[in-house]
């Protein structure tokens, strides 16, 4: 569903100042699920064009970014060979908003507080469009996924695999 209002987040507006073309969908948030999947759900979308945007922390590489598909999760034997790292870890939900500006549910690359490495997932680009979180729970932006990887100066890489499913 398309907002009648414009709705501005940084990370809009840097895509804005960028001069890319995106489109703002507005979801109902579920505070109990804030899962790509229950998004994608929401929005109508496949899980594999709702893209999930996780902080991890490097021993050696210190603070970076993976953007996934919501179908997908990350491989953590294939990211250490990328970072250098031997050991990595997700940040804690609790230092998000120091760290990124975002809260969880609600963390885009586009905007945060600090310049951090991203890292997009070679899958992302099989999509023609897909959406990712503008900043807020309850929007994401609508856009190519080569231009999410020009607006983060993201490097594509292969660092997911399919995702488990539980009984």
């Amino acid at each position: 569903m398309k907002s009648k209002k414009p709705l501005k987040t940084n990370a809009t507006r840097i895509l804005d100042g960028l001069g890319i073309e995106y489109e703002i969908l507005e979801y109902e948030v579920d505070e109990h699920d804030l899962s790509a999947e229950n998004v994608a759900s929401k929005l109508g979308l496949s899980p594999s064009r709702t893209v999930k945007t996780i902080v991890l922390k490097g021993d050696r590489s210190g603070v970076f970014v993976c953007c996934l598909g919501g179908h997908r999760e990350i491989d953590m034997k294939k990211l250490p060979e990328i970072t250098g790292d031997r050991n990595i870890e997700t940040v804690s939900s609790e230092s998000l908003l120091t760290l990124t500006g975002y809260v969880r549910g609600g963390v885009s690359p586009l905007g945060m507080k600090k310049s951090f490495k991203i890292l997009v997932d070679k899958e992302v680009l099989n999509e023609e469009k897909i959406s990712v979180s503008a900043g807020k729970r309850g929007l994401q932006i609508w856009l190519r996924p080569t231009d999410l990887v020009c607006a983060t100066n993201a490097s594509v890489v292969a660092f997911s695999k399919e995702k488990h499913q539980t009984l």
